[in-house]
């Protein structure tokens, strides 16, 4: 089965808020798009799906929202401070529409689902609302919009991945790329809107998913990362023809192996998988091939099983521990990482000593870390009490924090003296002297620049000296 579908193939940690643009494209019409992108890398990929389909329109993309004729912002749900800032955003384009009457402003992604009716009526900040699953009908809305009326199609989808649709790689270095392996999620995680914003689980279909890892690997690309709320569900059953055998369903470790085989020279990384889905088939995939990284994001949420059940995680503490040492035995060089949450709705003192202790038996390699904040509409929000006053929460999480930055300088000082190769992704944020990429276990390494070597280059790095965030080296041959 792996054979057969891979000779088909010649038929991307929380990012924040930045512009996504790209270079104008030869079909232009006169009319320019603008995107702006927050949250997780499901948005950033959203992204490059609209841009990929309002391109086909005949628009072009700008950096400046002051002179495009519509604006969109892809948004966040997961916690409120992200939604005042998009709040804060749109008043910024609500100036600019003072100044051009005819700039459409649109809100896309988790947010349009979840606030269309504060968006159209209440506020009245935006002209056109769309949910994730509703981006082919984009071109529809933009035009209603132009004919003096509000848009919006915040409907969800049991089938729509957008598997035909070849993104725009937005804000590319043209090294790495993020490829949508499935959407929304059936997990119903209590403090969790992604069930409700983004609907249930479906994956895309494999073929689609080499064809497109194969594609980018010819353009030059030399890292791919496959995205999904929950990768290890990815569940894939081809279709037949009437009186056809069935063919097997292809499984994440499946679709891991094909992916690996387009070529050793493409890198694969993954998010985000779940630690009730997780499975040593997986992980033995994982060690098979080099060119699958050594990398795992690995949320724990909460050390303690009481707050794990309440969260409705559907594993309690040790069945975590087991995943981590099953990580540990069969790649003892696996990177981890995780996302921890401080003072979920009841949680004691000796509930959050649990995570402590449980950072200290898994010691991340890094981590996201927050302090509850209750989203409406969730399951949290209907059955608990968000309890915890915010000077407990935010000291908690200064706990939190701090043993991370303890962990996270001691397992990147074990790079120190080790060789690493590295993949070229651009210059350094502070000198162009310097290159930037990552290693195996997607810890930022930054070395000297060397003219023999260009961006998409793979080199072996000598880890040198480092802080807790980033190795520093020089290339050795």
């Amino acid at each position: 089965m792996l054979d057969l579908l891979h000779t088909t193939k010649t038929h991307d940690e929380a990012r924040q808020g930045e512009a996504v643009e790209l270079a104008p494209t030869g079909k232009a019409d006169g009319r320019k798009l603008y995107i702006e992108s927050y949250g997780c890398q499901m948005n950033f990929s959203d992204s490059e799906i609209v841009a990929s389909i309002l391109i086909d329109q005949g628009f072009e993309t700008t950096k400046d929202y002051k002179e495009a004729d519509v604006v969109f912002i892809n948004t966040c749900s997961i916690r409120e401070n992200a939604e005042q800032r998009v709040r804060n955003r749109l008043k910024e384009f609500e100036a600019a529409k003072a100044k051009n009457p005819g700039l459409v402003v649109g809100v896309l992604g988790c947010m349009a689902e979840r606030l269309k009716s504060k968006f159209l009526e209440e506020e009245k900040l935006v002209d056109v609302v769309v949910g994730p699953d509703a981006y082919r009908d984009l071109p529809n809305l933009i035009n209603k919009v132009e004919d003096g009326n509000k848009a919006v199609n915040v409907l969800l989808s049991r089938e729509e991945t957008y598997a035909d649709i070849s993104p725009i790689r937005l804000n590319s270095n043209g090294v790495s790329a993020f490829i949508s392996i499935m959407r929304g999620c059936d997990n119903m995680c209590s403090f969790c809107v992604v069930p409700f914003t983004r609907g249930r689980e479906r994956s895309r279909d494999a073929v689609s998913i080499v064809k497109e890892a194969q594609d980018l690997f010819n353009a030059g690309y030399r890292e791919v990362t496959l995205l999904g709320q929950n990768v290890d569900s990815y569940k894939y059953t081809p279709k037949v023809e009437e009186g056809q055998e069935p063919e097997a369903t292809i499984n994440f470790a499946n679709l891991l192996e094909l992916v690996a085989q387009v070529s050793p020279e493409l890198r694969i990384r993954f998010s985000t998988s779940h630690p009730k889905d997780i499975t040593d088939e997986v992980l033995y995939t994982m060690a098979k091939y080099e060119n699958i990284c050594k990398y795992i994001h690995l949320p724990v949420q909460s050390g303690n099983s009481r707050v794990l059940e309440l969260m409705n995680r559907t594993y309690d503490r040790e069945w975590y521990m087991e995943r981590v040492d099953a990580i540990r035995r069969i790649m003892p060089d696996c990177a981890i990482s995780t996302d921890v949450i401080t003072g979920f709705c009841t949680e004691t003192e000796e509930e959050h000593a649990e995570t402590l202790s449980m950072m200290d038996y898994v010691k991340y390699d890094f981590a996201y870390m927050f302090a509850y904040s209750e989203r409406p509409g969730t399951l949290a929000a209907k059955r608990y009490e968000d309890d915890i006053p915010e000077d407990v929460k935010k000291r908690r999480l200064t706990e939190v924090v701090n043993k991370q930055q303890i962990h996270s300088l001691e397992r990147i000082s074990q790079y120190v003296g080790k060789v690493h190769k590295v993949l070229i992704e651009g210059f350094s944020k502070r000198s162009d002297q310097d290159y930037c990429g990552r290693n195996d276990q997607n810890t930022m390494v930054v070395f000297p620049v060397d003219p023999r070597y260009k961006v998409g280059d793979y080199v072996n790095v000598l880890g040198e000296s480092c802080t807790s965030a980033t190795l520093i080296g020089k290339i050795v041959d």
